[in-house]
C-alpha cells in the first residue's frame, strides 16, 4: 500500500551510510577476509523488452536481472599467502597443466559442505554405485557486513555461489620513494545476491 501521508513519509534514519565501515567475510579466503581493504555491493541492471506497434515501440519491464561483478581489494601479506589463496582458486578452475588440478579443487568441497562427499552412493545392499563428486569447492559463499556508525552489524549482503574469475597482478619496484605495501584486487561472478537485517544474534532477509 503506498502511503500519502506527508508525515508517515519523513525519514527514520538520518545518519549517512560511510564508506569505511564494513566487514567482509569469505569462508574459503580467511586470509584475503583479514586483510580486505576495499568491496562493493554490485549494480543491477533489468534488461527491456519492446512491444511493437504500428508507431514507437512500447518499452517494458524485461524479466532477466543482469549482476555486476564483486570487487574486492585487499592487502598482501609478506609470505603471499593471501594471494596464493586465491591464485591457487583460479589455477584449480582452470588447471592449466593437468586435470588433476580441477579434481583435487573438487576435493576442497568438503571445507564448506562437509556432509556432501561422496554425493550419490547408494549404501544399500547390492545397490552401490559409484559416487558422484560434489562441486562445493568451485564456489563459496561470502559475506559483505555494512555497520552503523557505532560500528555494530548493520546490513548483511549476502552472496552465493561466488569463484573468482580474475586476480590482478604484484609490482615491485626497488625506485620507490616511500614504502606503498602491495595490495592485489580480485573480482568474483556468483549467482545471486541478498540483503538481510542483523538484529541482535539474528538475521532477517529483506527484498527492499
Amino acid at each position: 500500500m503506498t502511503v500519502t501521508n506527508s508525515y508517515n513519509r519523513q525519514p527514520t534514519k538520518l545518519d549517512y551510510a560511510s564508506p569505511t565501515q564494513f566487514k567482509f567475510g569469505i569462508i574459503k579466503l580467511p586470509k584475503v577476509e583479514y586483510f580486505c581493504t576495499a568491496a562493493n555491493i554490485p549494480g543491477i541492471t533489468l534488461g527491456n523488452a519492446n512491444q511493437p506497434t504500428p508507431l514507437k515501440d512500447i518499452p517494458i519491464p524485461g524479466d532477466k536481472l543482469d549482476y555486476d561483478t564483486l570487487n574486492i581489494s585487499f592487502l598482501v601479506d609478506e609470505n603471499l599467502e593471501n594471494y596464493r589463496e586465491i591464485h591457487g582458486w583460479l589455477t584449480g578452475l582452470g588447471f592449466p597443466k593437468d586435470y588433476s588440478q580441477f579434481r583435487d579443487l573438487q576435493g576442497a568441497g568438503s571445507d564448506r559442505y562437509p556432509t556432501t562427499q561422496n554425493v550419490g552412493l547408494s549404501k544399500e545392499l547390492g545397490q552401490v554405485k559409484k559416487a558422484v563428486q560434489d562441486d562445493g569447492g568451485l564456489y563459496s559463499d561470502a559475506t559483505l557486513f555494512v555497520l552503523t556508525s557505532k560500528n555494530t552489524n548493520n546490513i548483511e549482503v549476502r552472496f552465493r555461489d561466488i569463484y573468482p574469475v580474475s586476480l590482478s597482478g604484484l609490482d615491485y619496484n626497488q625506485q620507490a620513494n616511500d614504502v606503498d605495501y602491495l595490495t592485489a584486487s580480485v573480482t568474483f561472478s556468483y549467482k545471486i545476491y541478498e540483503f538481510a537485517t542483523s538484529q541482535g544474534s539474528n538475521t532477517t532477509e529483506t527484498t527492499s
